[in-house]
C-alpha cells in the first residue's frame, strides 16, 4: 500500500520552537528577505524581523505579559500581526487568534474561553472591544495599532502599538519548550460554539514541516497568501514554513480573485494555497491578457475539485497541484507524495511515519471495507504532533479523543492502492432511497457547470414518508450567466447516478460563511425548502432512472 515517504525534519524535535528557529535564521541568513506586506516596499529580512520581534517582546513584558499568558490578536492581515505573534512566542505567551469581523458575543467568546489577559487590535476595531468591555473581565490591557481615543475604554487600560517596542534588541531569554502551548486557534463553530484548539509549539512546527514536504519548499521560493492570519492556513501553512526553510512570504490584506494573477506576477510567487471555492472564483473571472505570465510552479489546493484542475491548467498554465487532508487538531495525516500521479479526487496517502488511522463505521465502530466511507479516526505515533485538547472545554476534549483515537467527524474512503478520498462531514452525508450520498462529490460535479460559481449541497426534509433527506443544491451564479434549473439537472444526469441528483435547486446571491470561509451548511439545512426553491418533481422533470424507481414507497 502506498504511503508518504519517510523524511527528516529541517530541525531536530527538541528545537521545534518558533523563537529558536527565528533566532537561528537571523544568525545564518540575516539579509535574506522574509516578510513583505503586499508587493510594495522593501521586505523585512530575517535579521530585521528578529530585531523587531525582540523589541516588541520586551515592550509586552513591560506591560506585564509573561510566560503562559493568553493574548488575543484581534487584527486584520498586517505585518504587525506576524511580528506580535512572534513576539509572544519569545515570552512563552500564547496567541489567541480571533476573527477580525467578530463583534458582540462572538468576540467575547474566544476571549473568555482563553481568559485572555491582553488584546492587540487596531483603531478601527477597538470600538468592538469597548462595546463588550463589561463581558470580558480577564482583559486588563488593550494595545491599539494606529491613533485611537482610549477614552472609549473605561475599565481596560490602553496603549498605542507604536509606543510598545523597547530599544532592547536582545532575545528576552525566556526558556520555551516544544511542549509549551504556542497558540489557541478557533474551530469554525458550524454546529455549535467555536472550540479553542490548543496547539503546542511542537505541533505548530510539525504542521508547517508537512507543508514543506508536499511542496518541496526551499529557500528560493516565494510564498504568497491573502488568507486571514487568524486562520491556520496563513499561519502554519504559509508564514511558518517560510521561516523554517528561509523562503520569502508575501502577505496581502485578503484573498482577491481579480487580483490573484497580478499579485503572483508582481510578487514573483512560486507557490500559494487555494481553499474551497477559490479556484472556481478564479476561473469565473473574465479572461485577460498575460494570465500565464507568472512564476507559480505549485498550488496547494485543499480540496482540489477534479472538475477544476484541467481548466485551471489550460487557462493559467499551472500543472502541479498538491493536496493534503488534516484538521487544526490533528495536523495532516494524508499528503500527496512527491511526483505521484494522484487519482482524481484523492486527498493523499497516509503519512505512516507519524500517524495511525482507522476508517470506522459510524454506527458500529467496525473497520469500513476498502471503497466504503467511514469516519476518520487518528492517533499520533510521535509526541507533540497533535493538539493537546480544547481550551476550557474538557468534556469536548474527552468526547473527541474517546477510545484513545481522535474522532474527526469526517467521512473518508480508501482505495486498494492506499489513496484516501474525502467524502464529507459525518453530518454532511446524505441518505436517500437507501443510498449514501457524498455532498462533496455532488458539489464537485455541479461546480463544473458553466453558470455556477459556487455550490453547497445539503439534505432537506421533503414530503414523502420515512423522513429521508432530499438533495438540495444551493448555488451562486457567475455574474451575468444565464441559468435554467432543468438544464442543470440534465447536466448532472450525464455525470452522476440518479439518486444523487438534486430534487431542489435554489439560487443565492451569496452563501452564508464562517470567517474562515467555510459554508454554514447548517443554516442552509435549517432553511429547507423555501418559496424561492425550484422543485424538479413539481416541475415534472423526470430522470430516466426514476421512471423505474429502485425502491417502492
Amino acid at each position: 500500500m502506498l504511503t508518504f515517504p519517510a523524511y527528516h525534519s529541517r530541525f531536530p524535535a527538541d528545537k521545534w520552537v518558533l523563537p529558536l528557529i527565528l533566532e537561528h535564521q537571523a544568525r545564518t541568513i540575516p539579509a535574506k528577505p522574509f516578510l513583505s506586506y503586499t508587493d510594495e516596499g522593501k521586505p523585512l529580512s530575517f535579521a530585521e524581523t528578529n530585531r523587531e520581534v525582540n523589541r516588541l517582546a520586551h515592550g509586552l513584558a513591560a506591560l506585564g505579559i509573561k510566560k503562559g499568558d493568553m493574548v488575543g490578536l484581534f487584527l486584520p492581515n498586517c505585518a504587525e500581526y506576524v511580528l506580535t505573534w512572534f513576539a509572544l512566542t519569545k515570552l512563552g505567551a500564547v496567541e489567541v487568534a480571533i476573527c477580525d469581523v467578530y463583534k458582540g458575543t462572538f468576540l467575547a467568546h474566544p476571549i473568555n474561553l482563553a481568559a485572555a489577559k491582553m488584546v492587540v487590535t487596531n483603531a478601527e476595531m477597538v470600538g468592538a472591544l469597548a462595546e463588550i468591555e463589561d463581558s470580558i473581565p480577564t482583559v486588563e490591557h488593550v494595545v491599539v495599532i494606529g491613533d485611537t481615543n482610549a477614552l472609549s475604554l473605561k475599565r481596560i487600560t490602553a496603549s498605542r502599538f507604536a509606543d510598545l517596542p523597547s530599544l532592547v534588541d536582545s532575545n528576552p531569554g525566556i526558556e520555551v519548550s516544544p511542549r509549551d502551548l504556542a497558540a489557541v486557534l478557533l474551530t469554525s463553530g458550524t454546529t455549535g460554539p467555536s472550540k479553542g484548539v490548543m496547539m503546542p509549539h511542537s505541533q505548530f512546527y510539525f504542521f508547517a514541516e508537512e507543508d514543506i514536504q508536499i511542496f518541496g519548499l526551499t529557500g528560493e521560493d516565494v510564498y504568497m497568501t491573502g488568507f486571514p492570519l487568524f486562520h491556520g492556513n496563513a499561519q502554519f501553512l504559509t508564514v511558518y514554513p517560510c521561516l523554517i526553510v528561509g523562503a520569502h512570504c508575501v502577505l496581502y490584506p485578503r484573498f482577491s480573485a481579480s487580483e490573484f494573477i497580478g499579485r503572483a506576477r508582481r510578487s514573483g510567487a512560486t507557490v500559494t494555497n487555494l481553499l474551497g471555492a477559490t479556484m472556481a472564483f478564479l476561473l469565473a473571472q473574465p479572461r485577460a491578457e498575460g494570465e500565464r505570465e507568472h512564476r507559480l510552479r505549485t498550488i496547494y489546493a485543499a480540496p482540489l475539485s477534479p472538475d477544476l484542475a484541467e481548466p485551471f491548467t489550460e487557462r493559467f498554465g499551472v500543472t502541479n497541484f498538491v493536496d493534503g487532508f488534516g484538521q487544526t487538531e490533528i495536523s495532516m495525516p494524508f499528503l500527496t507524495p512527491p511526483g505521484a500521479i494522484r487519482p482524481s479526487g484523492a486527498s493523499g496517502v497516509l503519512n505512516a511515519q507519524w500517524f495511525d488511522v482507522r476508517l470506522a463505521d459510524p454506527d458500529t465502530g467496525a473497520e469500513a471495507p476498502i471503497g466504503q466511507p467511514g469516519e476518520l479516526l487518528v492517533r499520533n505515533r510521535a509526541d507533540g504532533i497533535m493538539s493537546s485538547g480544547y481550551i476550557g472545554m474538557a468534556e469536548k476534549t474527552v468526547e473527541a479523543w474517546r477510545d484513545l483515537w481522535f474522532h474527526t467527524g469526517d467521512l473518508l474512503r480508501r482505495d486498494e492502492d492506499g489513496w484516501y478520498y474525502f467524502v464529507g462531514r459525518l453530518k454532511d452525508a446524505l441518505r436517500r432511497r437507501g443510498e449514501n450520498i457524498s455532498a462533496f462529490e455532488v458539489e464537485s460535479v455541479i461546480r463544473g457547470h458553466d453558470a455556477v460559481a459556487e455550490c453547497a449541497v445539503v439534505g432537506v426534509r421533503a414530503d414523502q414518508k420515512g423522513g429521508e433527506d432530499e438533495v438540495k443544491a444551493c448555488i451562486v451564479l457567475i455574474e451575468n450567466a444565464s441559468f435554467d434549473a432543468e438544464d442543470l439537472i440534465r447536466w448532472c444526469e450525464k455525470r452522476i447516478p440518479a439518486f444523487m441528483i438534486p430534487r431542489y435547486v435554489e439560487v443565492y446571491d451569496g452563501l452564508p460563511k464562517t470567517p474562515s470561509e467555510k459554508i454554514k451548511k447548517h443554516e442552509l439545512r435549517d432553511a429547507g425548502v423555501t418559496p424561492a426553491t425550484w422543485d424538479r418533481v413539481a416541475a415534472g422533470v423526470l430522470l430516466s432512472d426514476e421512471r423505474k424507481p429502485r425502491f417502492a414507497s
